[in-house]
C-alpha cells in the first residue's frame, strides 16, 4: 500500500477544501492516487451536498452589489446552516458575486439564476462545490434588481444580515446612505419597521384592519359616535406615521422625519427594499440535552 505523506493530505485539502481525516481516507482507499482520491471526495461530498439539502439554512448574508454609476444593482439572501459560515470569506465572496451577477444579468427567477455563468461554471455549479468545501447547505433563497432613472444607495449591517437598497432622487450619496441606513435600523428588535414609503403606499387591508381593531377598542369606551371617530383617526394617523419611512423619526436627528430630512436635503425617496437574513424561516432548536440521553440510552 502506497505511503500516504503528510504534503499528500494537504494537497488534497487545498483541491476540495475537505477535512484532513477525510482527504486522508480518501487517498488511502485511492492507494495514494491524488486524482483518483479527488474524484472519490466529489463523489462522496456530493452525496453529503445532496443530505445537507434537508437540513434548515436559517443563517447567511445579503449580498450586494451597486454599479459605479449607482443607476442599477442587485441583493440576494444566500442561507446557510451555522453563523460560522456565513462569516467564511468564501461564502461572502460568493454572495456578492452572485449579486453582480443578477444586476448583469437580469434572470426571471431562482431556476433561471443558477443556469447563468459564473467562474468558469455556472452559479448553480459554484453553490454545488460551496457546499462540498464548507459542508453546509447553501441555497438561494430570494433576489431583486433595481434600475433606477434617480440614484439607488446600499446599506449592510450586522455582518450583512441586514441589507437595505433605497431609490431616490436629488440630495447626494450621503443622503440615500442615511435613508438606508435608517430603513436597516427599523429592524433592529424593538424597532418599528417601515413598511410603505408614505401613506400613500401603504395597502388598504391593512389600514382597515387596524380602523377595525381601533374602532372596537374605542367603543368600549362609552363615548358617542362622533367622539369615537375622531378617536380612531386619530390612531389611524399615529399608526401610519408609525410604519411609514416618512412620517418615522429620523434615527440620526429624531427631532426631524425623514420626510423632514428629506425635504431639508432636496431629495425624495421613490421606493426602499429591505433583506434580513432567515427571516420567515423556522430555525431549528437542539436539544443537546435530549441528545446526549438519546446516546448513553442507545
Amino acid at each position: 500500500m502506497a505511503e500516504i505523506s503528510a504534503s499528500m493530505v494537504m494537497d488534497l485539502r487545498q483541491r476540495t477544501g475537505l477535512g484532513m481525516m477525510e482527504c486522508k481516507k480518501a487517498l488511502t482507499e485511492a492507494g495514494g492516487d491524488l486524482a483518483k482520491a479527488e474524484e472519490l471526495l466529489r463523489i462522496k461530498s456530493g452525496a453529503r451536498a445532496s443530505k445537507a439539502a434537508a437540513r434548515v439554512a436559517s443563517e447567511g448574508v445579503v449580498g450586494a452589489y451597486l454599479a459605479a454609476d449607482g443607476k442599477s444593482g442587485a441583493m440576494v439572501e444566500i442561507n446557510c446552516e451555522t453563523d460560522f459560515v456565513a462569516r467564511n470569506e468564501d461564502f461572502a465572496r460568493f454572495a456578492r458575486e452572485v449579486a453582480e451577477v443578477i444586476a448583469a444579468q437580469a434572470p426571471a427567477d431562482i431556476a433561471a439564476l443558477g443556469a447563468l455563468p459564473l467562474a468558469g461554471g455556472t452559479v448553480e455549479s459554484a453553490r454545488q462545490a460551496l457546499v462540498q468545501k464548507l459542508g453546509e447547505n447553501i441555497s438561494l433563497r430570494r433576489f431583486e434588481r433595481f434600475t433606477t432613472t434617480g440614484s439607488l444607495a446600499q446599506y449592510l449591517h450586522g455582518g450583512a444580515r441586514i441589507g437595505v437598497t433605497v431609490d431616490f432622487s436629488g440630495g447626494d450619496a450621503a443622503v440615500g446612505k442615511d435613508v438606508a441606513m435608517h430603513v436597516a435600523a427599523g429592524a433592529a428588535p424593538g424597532a418599528t419597521r417601515p413598511v410603505a414609503v408614505s401613506r400613500a403606499d401603504v395597502a388598504p387591508d391593512v389600514i382597515e384592519k387596524e380602523r377595525a381593531i381601533y374602532t372596537a377598542q374605542a367603543a368600549e369606551s362609552g363615548k358617542p359616535a362622533d367622539i369615537v371617530a375622531k378617536m380612531v383617526e386619530g390612531r389611524i394617523n399615529k399608526f401610519l406615521a408609525e410604519v411609514t419611512l416618512l412620517g418615522q423619526p429620523f434615527v440620526k436627528n429624531p427631532d426631524d422625519t425623514v420626510e423632514k430630512h428629506l425635504k431639508a436635503k432636496g431629495a425624495t425617496v421613490r421606493s426602499f427594499t429591505l433583506y434580513v437574513v432567515g427571516e420567515g424561516i423556522e430555525k431549528r432548536k437542539d436539544d443537546f440535552a435530549a441528545e446526549v440521553a438519546a446516546m448513553a440510552k442507545a
